[in-house]
């Protein structure tokens, strides 16, 4: 069998204090980047705006793009963004952070109102799929 072509843009990416155990933050196989749900921890690990959905929402999207960027893809390359969120209250706040990312690709979206996360001081949980096209210099 021949060698995969994309093996060598194989790789998992994890960010500080973001790290779970048997979790990677990102996954690239080749062009496609899967990330996992992305909340709002901060680099020591520690949640960031209790009980504040502006500040939640903005966390959880800073650390998406710190996942993208470190397996090499940017907001313009998210084709679909799932948000995971424990009341349909803070869907205006999620809306506005998600808007102001990503108004120029306007990725798919899905919004789904969920029971909880793990940590309940956490209110939204954002993942992405991103597809990394070449650059017009390439």
């Amino acid at each position: 069998m021949p060698p995969d072509p994309g093996a060598a843009k194989r790789g998992r990416f994890d960010l500080p204090g973001l790290a779970f155990a048997g979790m990677s933050q990102a996954v690239r196989d080749g062009d496609l980047v899967l990330l996992s749900g992305q909340v709002a921890l901060d680099a020591a690990g520690e949640v960031v705006g209790e009980g504040d959905w502006d500040a939640q929402a903005e966390q959880a999207l800073t650390n998406l793009e710190a996942a993208l960027a470190a397996a090499g893809a940017g907001n313009e390359d998210v084709v679909k963004l799932t948000c995971f969120l424990c009341d349909a209250d803070g869907y205006p706040a999620y809306a506005a952070a998600k808007s102001r990312r990503f108004a120029a690709t306007a990725p798919a979206s899905t919004c789904v109102i969920v029971a909880g996360l793990l940590d309940p001081r956490l209110l939204l949980e954002v993942e992405a799929i991103a597809v990394v096209r070449p650059s017009p210099t390439a």
